[in-house]
């Protein structure tokens, strides 16, 4: 049983600029595994904060709690023009993971906005819930615990869906869905079909294709990944996605690639290093998880 006071105490550290960014996001991740409308409230206020990262993350977090009582901020951050694209982007892409069709008019209206990542995300995200109005809201569990913008093509062939995937012709959905059964399919075929995909489509399919890859875990994409990193002439939400893939991937060749990019004059990737570095860190060790904000919290002495 968590307590509204607990809830409080790691709200309060995601909610503070000077507490190191790392701290901060363990501190997301565990409010998104309490969920309620306290954990949502926390994650609302941090909104305000200078980092893209960050409110990137909490975008991210709001959608995957699939909680629609997160719709009123996630819509003001989408149609706030003042918020930098990559925050504007994922609050459309958390607010199709809801699934809640109040908000289908809305996405169709942003549809057309003029960032292109934000108007592909609410298309793409338009999409996804009239899909699952199409097919009653039922999506077959999958390996990954993620609630992703479209669901997984039913094509099993690793050769077919690379096809798909690459293939600029092809509508985008249909190309995510490749994409996800790729993903889900797993395995080094799937995982290199992928990394061709960082060389292809819009900064917002290739930033998907570096997240993607980070959840897969194969180290057969890291040199892909890492060259995504090293591109200083790629988008930065693309830059930022590889970087916290190899952090997850997690293997030595990914320690020295994120190392060598912690310091880059693109605060976004830099600190998507730092954070991955972090997660590094986690993946080589023996810590239960990663969302250790209630943990820590209830170890620190009184």
């Amino acid at each position: 049983m968590v307590t509204e006071q607990e809830v409080e105490a790691i709200g309060r550290t995601l909610v503070d600029p000077k507490q190191p960014l790392q701290t901060r996001f363990r501190a997301l991740f565990t409010l998104r595994g309490i969920g309620g409308p306290g954990a949502i409230s926390w994650i609302s206020q941090a909104f305000s904060d200078d980092s893209v990262l960050l409110k990137h993350e909490l975008a991210y977090c709001l959608g995957q709690m699939q909680d629609s009582r997160a719709i009123p901020v996630l819509v003001d951050v989408l149609c706030d023009t003042r918020q930098e694209p990559m925050v504007r982007h994922e609050a459309g892409e958390a607010l199709g993971a809801i699934g809640n069709p109040e908000v289908l008019e809305l996405l169709k209206q942003y549809s057309t906005d003029p960032i292109v990542e934000v108007a592909e995300t609410c298309q793409l995200a338009v999409q996804r819930l009239e899909w699952l109005q199409k097919h009653h809201g039922e999506l077959v569990a999958g390996p990954y615990l993620s609630v992703d913008p479209a669901p997984p093509a039913e094509e099993r062939d690793v050769g077919r869906l690379r096809e798909v995937l690459l293939d600029e012709t092809q509508p985008l959905f249909d190309r995510y869905r490749a994409m996800f059964a790729l993903r889900n399919a797993g395995g080094r075929e799937a995982a290199l079909a992928l990394a061709e995909g960082l060389h292809c489509g819009s900064a917002l399919f290739r930033h998907e294709v570096g997240y993607v890859l980070g959840q897969l875990q194969h180290e057969a994409a890291v040199p892909q990944l890492g060259a995504a990193l090293a591109c200083h002439s790629e988008n930065p939400m693309v830059r930022h996605e590889c970087a916290e893939a190899l952090g997850a991937i997690a293997r030595p060749a990914c320690l020295d690639m994120l190392r060598a990019y912690a310091a880059d004059p693109e605060r976004v990737v830099r600190e998507s290093c730092e954070v991955a570095l972090d997660m590094y860190e986690h993946e080589n060790q023996a810590a239960f998880q990663y969302a250790d904000g209630l943990e820590q919290l209830r170890q620190a002495p009184s």
